[in-house]
């Protein structure tokens, strides 16, 4: 049952094209028994494989506004201010930012990929059997703990731009001055932290739920450095 999970979670998320076997080995400590060392560059072929396709769909258009689970909507303390500009004509106002939000998020999951590609270079032994013997989300929080705050870095500025660049915050303006004539109770929301927080959700949640079905499972061995450990079942 070990080797399966083992498996399973080596095929996360796999494609062609991934770094040679040869290449990942090098990077793995001298002396480490050649089975651990094998699971351990099977896993890093496939996490690199499985934050690009990731970071691939989520950073093409639509891969936000698009996808029922991810895409961004009006921050629950401005759902009012939104029910109450369709309720007075001002509709596409609040769709054209809903809009433009995900369309932010999916600029900024470009940047995503290096992120995520150092986290796994810098992967040791003991993260890789840690993440093989942890739970169904083992390999995702390994990603949010060593991503997450460089995520925040590189996103927030990233989002500012894109947001400016497709008048987001043109449009939130315009949503909120418009709403704040008709309510004595102004809403200010901070509008690139927002969207930073739910596009760094939104690729959290598209590992996992990666990394939950593969787990449940297994993908097809795709390179030869799969097979050896699927062999080992």
């Amino acid at each position: 049952m070990k080797l399966l999970i083992i498996g399973s979670l080596t095929a996360f998320l796999l494609c062609s094209g991934c770094e040679t076997t040869q290449h990942i080995l090098n990077g793995l400590p001298a002396g480490t028994d050649n089975n651990v060392s094998q699971v351990a560059a099977g896993l890093k072929e496939a996490l690199s494989i499985g934050a690009q396709n990731s970071t691939i769909r989520l950073s093409s258009v639509n891969g936000f506004f698009s996808n029922a689970a991810l895409k961004i909507l009006m921050p629950p303390e401005a759902q009012k201010v939104e029910s109450t500009l369709r309720s007075i004509g001002l509709g596409s106002v609040v769709d054209k930012a809903i809009q433009s939000m995900n369309r932010g998020a999916e600029e900024a999951s470009k940047s995503a990929l290096p992120i995520f590609k150092n986290a796994i270079t810098q992967m040791t032994i003991n993260d890789a059997v840690g993440i093989l013997k942890g739970g169904d989300f083992a390999a995702t929080n390994y990603f949010k703990d060593k991503t997450s705050s460089q995520l925040t870095e590189a996103f927030r500025p990233v989002i500012e731009a894109s947001l400016k660049k497709v008048e987001a915050t043109k449009y939130w303006n315009d949503v909120f001055s418009a709403y704040n004539k008709v309510s004595r109770t102004p809403v200010n929301t901070d509008l690139t932290a927002y969207v930073t927080e739910k596009a760094m959700a939104g690729i959290f949640l598209e590992l996992s739920l990666e990394e939950q079905k593969i787990r449940k499972d297994p993908a097809a061995r795709v390179t030869e450095l799969l097979k050896k450990v699927f062999s080992q079942q």
